[in-house]
């Protein structure tokens, strides 16, 4: 595999020139730029004339991440030209949340193949129900296939967001690319970091992604009550509490769950992904340490069981998936934790990424779930074979 990683911005333009010749029937461009591209999507009109053969996919981000850097109001680019595994791409609409399961089977059957290895996807941020989303695709190729990515950002705004849809920025949309043959190798690894504190709470009414009810009270009034006056800056500032959210009491696997909006009128808030009944949450709130020590945890889950007799042809990606929410937590030290990724990956590994409004990713193996507040990565490299 080729790989060659690049940013572009508004005062310098690429950070490479010309850009690296990749372009082929099997490279997969991948992009993450900012919100207003919506409006001047000159960079990456560009970046598809140069790469008229390839399949490109990527989305709005809250930061873009090359490398060990941090940025805003640009692009991050890599583009990788596969030596043994085929590329395909696929785009399904979600313009509200009932949408979604639907989205995810259209994109799963559009790429479900004997070969398929890998898939990584992209969604629109605010009008999907992402645990809709990745149980569609999941209805469709099971568990034997990782799924990965993340919902597209719009800093702290959360007021529109888009997906690369045939290399147009586009709202109201999922891209995905599939992975296809034997020699592509993924590893996939996430972790959150996050303190719980205070009781943990039945989920006593919801509709999906939509939260009314904690133990019988408005789940909004409770949260405001623990924000104090925080609460004025809903629904950003709930970034800094997001939700344990459990089955029941036996179970052992807890998901991360942020708010999107919330309604003052129904007291209720509208979360990334579903809120089931009877289900279990508790609040959670930052460590520092502990937050940056998780995204060097998830760059160690990514390592591969090794194969006899295999090499690694080229270089390894390894694209990273932040929350928004964390890099409000961690303010000026947030490339803490994309140095912490980069440095537990092996040596030379390019990475890039952004900050999202949630996280695609197994939970540790099996089906893919949706991930809130947690540093996700996935790393894709080839064999060389026997």
């Amino acid at each position: 595999m080729q790989l060659a990683t690049f940013t572009w911005s508004p005062g310098t333009a690429w950070s490479v020139e010309p850009l690296p010749p990749l372009d082929s029937e099997d490279t997969l461009v991948i992009a993450f730029g900012a919100s207003e591209l919506l409006d001047a999507p000159g960079p990456l009109e560009e970046l598809a004339r140069r790469f008229p053969c390839s399949h490109m996919v990527g989305c709005s981000t809250a930061g873009e991440i090359c490398g060990t850097r941090l940025a805003d109001r640009g692009l991050a680019v890599s583009v990788a030209r596969f030596e043994h595994t085929r590329v395909a791409t696929a785009f399904a609409p979600v313009h509200r949340p009932t949408d979604s399961f639907a989205a995810g089977s259209i994109i799963a059957r559009a790429l479900k193949r004997p070969d398929l290895r890998a898939i990584l996807v992209f969604s629109d941020g605010l009008h999907v129900n992402g645990s809709e989303l990745v149980r569609g695709i999941d209805a469709v190729v099971g568990d034997s296939v990782p799924v990965t990515g993340g919902l597209a950002g719009d800093g702290s705004a959360f007021k529109r967001t888009w997906v690369l849809r045939e290399g147009v920025p586009t709202t109201g949309f999922v891209c995905a690319a599939g992975l296809y043959g034997e020699r592509v190798e993924i590893g996939h690894g996430s972790q959150g970091g996050w303190d719980i504190f205070g009781p943990e709470r039945e989920v006593t009414r919801s509709e999906g992604n939509v939260l009314y009810e904690l133990d019988g009270r408005p789940a909004l009034q409770i949260y405001k009550e623990y924000l104090g006056d925080l609460a004025r800056g809903l629904p950003a500032t709930a970034l800094l509490f997001p939700l344990s959210l459990r089955a029941n009491d036996g179970d052992e696997k807890a998901l991360v769950r942020t708010v999107l909006a919330i309604d003052e009128e129904t007291n209720s808030m509208t979360f990334a992904g579903d809120m089931p009944l009877g289900s279990l949450a508790q609040l959670m709130r930052a460590n520092f340490d502990r937050l940056i020590d998780a995204a060097a945890g998830a760059a160690r889950m990514t390592a591969p069981l090794p194969r006899a007799g295999d090499g690694v042809a080229g270089a390894t990606l390894a694209i990273a998936v932040s929350c928004v929410g964390r890099r409000l937590v961690l303010g000026e030290r947030t490339e803490e934790e994309i140095e912490a990724t980069l440095e537990g990956l092996p040596v030379g590994t390019q990475q890039v990424g952004f900050y999202s409004y949630g996280e695609i990713s197994p939970h540790a193996s099996g089906s893919c779930d949706l991930h809130n507040q947690t540093m996700t990565l996935t790393t894709v490299r080839e064999h060389c074979g026997r």
